[in-house]
Formats: structure tokens, C-alpha cells, sequence
């Protein structure tokens, strides 16, 4: 790789959303096709609590249907959508690439972590998610790689940095300021952004000296960055 080229993870938000619907197979398998480096995708529970894909809290946004996801059985879950993947079957369909899993509900980090072990996907996988979640995580896995997802500017806390032993440090994107990712870097973690979706952001992002960029436009992303020495990097 040339001096002032950097290698940078390209991160399919929920897959291929603008290919297929956000967080189906037909979504990931998407991604994995245009050559994401990663796919990033969202774990709930049903109520019989099976790790189900899936972001938001109620099938509303994306089904029309006003009902909690953990307020129904998987196989009812599946008579509503039709479309909404156990982890077992996304963990199969990302197969190829890297998974970040991110945990917007805190209880369903257990079984999601016995469910990666489960699948033998354990050396592919990360969890994204706040500090909570990631405690929860922690607990199931002692080995397993962090992405601690930070909503604010000030410093992540020395303690809680102990507690977690995070990899990465993963930031909305418009919080990455250069002493940020300087002092990141400094001190052994990897920078992690979401969800930057124009051209210009991205290579904002890596001059800013981004390790990884999650995005909704994974084909613009890719067209962006090219590979040097199998490496991603930054124009």
C-alpha cells in the first residue's frame, strides 16, 4: 500500500438497503454480492425468545403491523412479515464477510452470543451497542471483539473502557473531530463511523482517519474506495 493510503472496513448497514428490503437475506446476500468487507445487522427476541433480525422495536415501519417483536412466537413472526430472518439463517447469508451485530435491546445479548457460537461464527463476528448491551456480552463472551457505540463528544470513561476491553470506539459520524480519532488511535482502539451515506462524508471520514465506515449505500461506498493489495483504502 502506498505511503498516505489507508485501509478502510466498508460496513453494509442492515445490508443493501437501497437492493432490498433492510435486514433480510435477500438484503445481506446483497451486500456480500457488491463486496462489502462487513455487513452490519440488529438482533431482538421473540417472545419465545429466538434471535430474530430485525431494528426496530414494533414490525410498523416495515410491515404495516403495530406489534412488538417480543410480544410474538417466531413462527408467528414469521406468518406477519415473511421476511424477517433468524440470526441462524443471517449468519449463514453473511457467511463470507465479517458480521457486526448491533444489540439495540440489551436482554437479547445472551442468546445471541450462544447463537453465534452455536452457528461457529464466532472468529467473524462483532457487537456493536452501548455500554449496557455490551456488559451483557462481555459476561457471555470473555473473547469476543467490542465496537462500543459512543453518542457523545466527551472522552468514553477510563472504567468503563476497562470494564469492556472494546476493539473499537464507534461513533455517529459527525461527532469524528481529528484530536478524537488521534487520541483513539493513540491509546490502542480502532475507529468505527455510521451511517455516512454521501461520497464526500466517506472521504471526509477517512482523511479524518476512520479504520471503518458504515453505510446504507454500500455500492457507492466500494466505488469510492478501492483495494490496493487486497486492502480497502481511501482515495
Amino acid at each position: 500500500m502506498s505511503a498516505g493510503r489507508r485501509a478502510v472496513t466498508a460496513v453494509a448497514h442492515r445490508g443493501a438497503p437501497y437492493r432490498a428490503r433492510e435486514n433480510t437475506l435477500a438484503s445481506f446476500r446483497a451486500a456480500v454480492a457488491a463486496g462489502a468487507d462487513a455487513v452490519e445487522l440488529d438482533v431482538r427476541l421473540t417472545r419465545d425468545r429466538v434471535p430474530v433480525v430485525l431494528h426496530d422495536r414494533t414490525l410498523n415501519r416495515l410491515w404495516g403491523h403495530d406489534v412488538a417483536v417480543a410480544d410474538v412466537t417466531a413462527e408467528r413472526l414469521a406468518t406477519l412479515t415473511g421476511d424477517v430472518p433468524s440470526l441462524a439463517e443471517a449468519l449463514e447469508a453473511t457467511g463470507p464477510v465479517r458480521t457486526m451485530i448491533d444489540l439495540p435491546d440489551p436482554t437479547a445479548a445472551a442468546p445471541t452470543v450462544a447463537a453465534v457460537r452455536e452457528a461457529g461464527a464466532g472468529d467473524r463476528v462483532y457487537y456493536c451497542g452501548d455500554p449496557g448491551a455490551l456488559r451483557l456480552v462481555r459476561a457471555a463472551d470473555p473473547g469476543a471483539e467490542l465496537a462500543l457505540t459512543w453518542n457523545r463528544a466527551a472522552p468514553v470513561r477510563p472504567t468503563l473502557l476497562d470494564a469492556l476491553r472494546p476493539r473499537w470506539l464507534n461513533y455517529g459520524f459527525g461527532l469524528l473531530t481529528p484530536p478524537l480519532v488521534e487520541r483513539a488511535h493513540a491509546d490502542g482502539y480502532l475507529v468505527s463511523a455510521w451511517t455516512a451515506d454521501s461520497a464526500r462524508t466517506m472521504r471526509r471520514l477517512a482523511a479524518l482517519g476512520a479504520d471503518s465506515i458504515t453505510t446504507n449505500h454500500i455500492d457507492r461506498m466500494l466505488s469510492v474506495f478501492g483495494r490496493v493489495n487486497g486492502a480497502r483504502v481511501a482515495p
